[in-house]
């Protein structure tokens, strides 16, 4: 029987992950309710997006950040419609800066807490636009920025150790 291609294995590896990742976030709201626990404010879409950075290949992880957005929205109809362009546009940002940082400084934890604070910045930014021209009706800060940071930091550090760990298998 003839051995299964390194690019095979990474497709089947990708499409599993998106399979999880979309189920993942399909669940979040119940999990939330269940739990009796926001866990919004931890940025999932955030989290399943460097989990992708991890797992996954580049592709995929653009693939990701622009359709994650969009299949919650259409399973539970939540972000609203113009909150799907806010986030997607976040997170392909998110993504792009991540691999342009690690690229240009070799430092996993500044590549992605920078990655993270300007891509947020960015999202405010347009937020501001899109609530200044009513498309939508939210405050500009949902979650608090301490939490933000906070969760910023937390991601930052296990990319720092996931990759310390990734480079020193090898």
């Amino acid at each position: 029987m003839k051995a299964i291609s390194l690019s095979t294995k990474l497709f089947i590896k990708s499409i599993l992950f998106d399979f999880l990742a979309v189920t993942f976030i399909f669940l979040i709201p119940s999990i939330s309710h269940l739990a009796g626990i926001p866990l919004y404010a931890i940025d999932p879409m955030r989290f399943v997006l460097f989990l992708a950075i991890l797992i996954t290949n580049k592709k995929n992880t653009y693939a990701i950040a622009l359709l994650l957005p969009l299949f919650s929205f259409l399973i539970s109809s939540h972000p609203y419609f113009y909150k799907v362009f806010l986030i997607s546009g976040e997170l392909l940002l998110n993504v792009w800066l991540f691999y342009f940082f690690a690229d240009k400084f070799k430092n996993i934890f500044l590549s992605s807490f920078a990655s993270i604070i300007i891509s947020k910045a960015f999202y405010y930014l347009f937020k501001y636009i899109f609530i200044t021209f009513l498309l939508i009706n939210d405050s500009l800060i949902s979650t608090s920025i301490l939490i933000q940071l906070i969760v910023s930091l937390a991601l930052s550090i296990v990319m720092m150790v996931s990759f310390r760990k990734e480079f020193s298998n090898k």
